[in-house]
């Protein structure tokens, strides 16, 4: 199997751009139909085998209990009832709105109702989903690379976690910011951001170390591997990273510790040096907000005392 296969962001934006709003959709359903979670963890995708999954969905009220899948093999996206009734169509050959009209047709023929606001969220072109006919790559070859990238990172950030005993989130692909990330908690309550909107807020009510990849965007035009502290302690900006090619970029006012997918490509070992580099800004991170490092550890994903002696 080969690791982290190349996905420059020039190769493959168009469909990016597509697929980007189809997860958005989907993701808001997920969102309107979903138990709250603290720190939103209710609203983000999980892998499967195949693809990704809203999860089970649905259930109070009398509603009917739901997930929506991406196969990223076959192409397809599935809405499945518990009870066994259920829709496929394919994901090739629609444009944004186009696949908005056929979910929401399939979701009404199951007798599932999802309120949305059905517009995109954070992308520079607002265009409501409906209206959307711009947006219609789908490059088959590419988007499985897409998720076989995925799930690779899955992995790696799940190990990465596995060195934690603090509270640390599930790994989470994220669908406002088509990223995938897993975030470690200090234990204590971040100040308060009266100013910030209340998904900031939420998301950042406590101290936290976020480590993760994303596919580039327009500001940062090639895929990365991330992390950051948030609140960002003072001079974590001097913290030396590992390898020698990562490096602290400004960031919206703060910093965040960047290695470049490529970088990480060239190494012999390219998982152990992205599991290098996240343990080296966790450290910057961990080190210069005082976090009670010593207590927050669990190699490898053990905190039994007997077990760890043997």
């Amino acid at each position: 199997m080969e690791w982290f296969p190349a996905m420059p962001l020039e190769e493959w934006e168009g469909t990016k751009e597509t697929v980007h709003r189809f997860t958005q959709i989907v993701g808001k359903v997920r969102l309107a139909e979903s138990t709250r979670r603290n720190h939103w963890w209710n609203v983000p995708f999980h892998l499967t085998g195949r693809g990704i999954t809203t999860r089970p969905s649905g259930g109070f009220g009398g509603a009917p209990i739901f997930t929506i899948d991406f196969d990223f093999v076959g192409h397809t996206l599935a809405v499945n009832r518990l009870d066994g009734r259920g829709v496929t169509f394919s994901l090739i050959g629609h444009s944004v709105a186009s696949f908005y009209r056929t979910l929401f047709e399939v979701l009404e023929d199951l007798d599932i109702s999802a309120r949305i606001e059905a517009e995109p969220f954070g992308l520079t072109d607002s265009t409501p989903f409906a209206q959307d006919a711009k947006h219609a790559d789908y490059d088959p070859a590419l988007v499985n690379r897409y998720w076989r990238i995925l799930s690779q990172v899955n992995l790696v950030l799940d190990r990465f976690a596995a060195g934690f005993c603090g509270k640390v989130s599930p790994v989470h692909h994220f669908w406002h910011t088509f990223d995938i990330a897993v975030t470690r908690f200090s234990g204590r309550p971040a100040p308060a951001q009266p100013q910030a909107d209340p998904v900031t807020r939420e998301a950042y009510s406590r101290e936290v170390i976020s480590s993760g990849f994303w596919f580039g965007d327009e500001a940062m035009p090639w895929p990365a591997f991330y992390s950051y502290t948030a609140p960002e302690p003072e001079g974590l900006a001097e913290e030396p990273l590992r390898p020698d090619q990562a490096a602290w970029l400004p960031q919206r006012g703060s910093h965040l510790a960047v290695l470049r997918y490529d970088d990480a490509r060239a190494h012999d070992d390219p998982v152990a040096t992205v599991l290098d580099f996240l343990d080296s800004a966790y450290q910057a991170g961990a080190r210069r907000a005082h976090w009670e490092q010593a207590l927050l550890v669990s190699p490898p994903g053990v905190t039994d005392a007997q077990l760890e002696d043997k």
